[in-house]
C-alpha cells in the first residue's frame, strides 16, 4: 500500500494511505470463545534459561493455522528485534513477566531507508506487526524508540482482526499505535503514551480504564472510521495526562472524512484543549466526522467550549458504548 505525505503541521508529517471507496463488509460476530489454557508453550529469556532468546524464534515455532492459544511466556528484559506475526499464525498469545521490565523494541522510522534502499514508510516502520487473527497479549511494553524528532515511528501495526491487550504499555512519539480497516481490537488497563496523532487507523478499538499520556503538543487521535462502521475508537473511564507545560493537544481529527471518536467518562487533564477537536484544516470534515463525550471529568473537559460540531451524548446514547455492544460475543479476558 502506498502512502503519500499530504500535510505538513506543527511537530508533523503525516502520512497519508491512497484508497479507493469501497463497500463495507457485513459484521460477522466472532466465533465462541477459545478457553486459554493455563500451559507455556516456549519461554523467551534473554539469559538463555528459556527454549528461545530471541521472541521471533518462538513466533516460528508456532503452529500454521492453529485454532487454540500458543502461549509465549516472555522473561524480563529488553527485546531490540523487528516482530511480526503473519497471517497464518492466528491464536498467538504472549505472556510477559512485568509490563515495565518485558519491553519489545525496535527503531525504525517512515523515512528511514531499510536494506534495499527504499524508505520504511509509515506501516512498513513498527517494532511488532500483528498479522494473525486473536492475538492477545499481557504484562509488555511494545515501544518504537527512534526519538520524539524521528516522524511517524509505529511501535505497533495490527492488521489481524481480534487483537486484545492486558496492562500493556505502548510507548512512542508519533503514530505509536496503528490499526487498519476491519480489525477490532479490545485494550484493558493500558498506558499508551506519543505526541501526533498517537493512536491512529480505520479499527474498531476499545480502550478501557486506560491512561493516555500526551508527551508534547499534537493529537490525541488520528481516525480513518470506514463510512458506514458503527464504531471507532471508544476510551471508557480512561485517564487523559500530559507533561504539564510543555503538551496542549486536540483529542482528534480526522484523517479521513469519517472519523469516529468517543470519549465516555474519562478524566481530562488541563492540556486537552477547550474546542477539543480539530477538522484537520477542512471544513467538510465537520459534517462527515462523529466526535463524541459523555459526563467525563478534569480541567480538560469543558463541554460548553467545545466545538460545535462536535457532540456531548445524551443518556440515551451513551448505553450504546458497552463492552457488549462493540465486542459483540467476543470475550477477550
Amino acid at each position: 500500500m502506498r502512502y503519500l505525505i499530504c500535510f505538513v503541521l506543527l511537530f508533523s508529517m503525516v502520512s497519508c494511505e491512497k484508497v479507493e471507496k469501497y463497500q463495507l463488509p457485513e459484521y460477522i460476530p466472532p466465533p465462541a470463545p477459545v478457553v486459554v489454557p493455563d500451559k507455556i508453550d516456549k519461554t523467551v529469556a534473554k539469559d538463555g534459561t528459556g527454549d528461545y532468546t530471541t521472541i521471533q524464534a518462538a513466533i516460528d515455532a508456532a503452529p500454521n493455522n492453529g485454532t487454540e492459544y500458543y502461549v509465549i511466556a516472555i522473561k524480563n528484559g529488553t527485546y531490540k528485534e523487528v516482530l511480526t506475526i503473519p497471517k497464518n499464525k492466528n491464536y498467538i498469545y504472549f505472556k510477559g513477566e512485568n509490563s515495565e521490565k518485558t519491553v519489545l523494541t525496535f527503531d525504525n522510522y517512515a523515512s528511514k531507508l531499510n536494506a534495499s534502499g527504499a524508505e520504511y514508510g509509515t506501516s512498513g516502520s513498527a517494532s511488532v506487526f500483528i498479522n494473525g487473527n486473536y492475538f492477545k497479549a499481557e504484562n509488555l511494553t511494545f515501544e518504537n524508540s527512534a526519538g520524539i524528532d524521528a516522524g511517524q515511528a509505529l511501535a505497533i501495526n495490527i492488521g489481524g482482526n481480534y487483537a486484545a491487550f492486558n496492562k500493556c504499555r505502548f510507548l512512542g512519539f508519533q503514530d505509536t499505535y496503528y490499526a487498519g480497516n476491519n480489525t477490532i481490537q479490545y485494550l484493558k488497563e493500558c498506558y499508551l503514551a506519543g505526541t501526533v496523532d498517537f493512536m491512529f487507523g480505520g479499527s474498531t478499538a476499545l480502550f478501557d480504564k486506560c491512561t493516555i499520556h500526551s508527551i508534547r503538543s499534537g493529537y490525541v487521535t488520528a481516525a480513518s472510521t470506514p463510512e458506514g462502521q458503527k464504531y471507532g475508537y471508544v476510551y471508557l473511564n480512561c485517564k487523559l495526562t500530559g507533561v504539564s507545560g510543555i503538551a496542549t493537544v486536540h483529542l482528534g481529527r480526522p484523517w479521513r472524512p469519517n472519523a469516529n471518536v468517543v470519549f465516555i467518562t474519562c478524566e481530562m487533564g488541563s492540556h486537552i484543549k477547550p474546542e477539543g477537536w480539530n477538522n484537520w484544516g477542512n471544513v467538510a470534515n465537520e459534517t462527515t466526522a462523529f466526535y463524541a463525550e459523555y459526563k467525563s471529568t478534569g480541567d480538560g473537559y469543558k463541554p460548553g467550549q467545545r466545538q460545535p460540531w462536535s457532540k456531548q451524548l445524551t443518556d440515551e446514547q451513551a448505553k450504546e458504548y458497552t463492552l457488549e455492544k462493540i465486542l459483540g460475543n467476543w470475550k477477550p479476558f
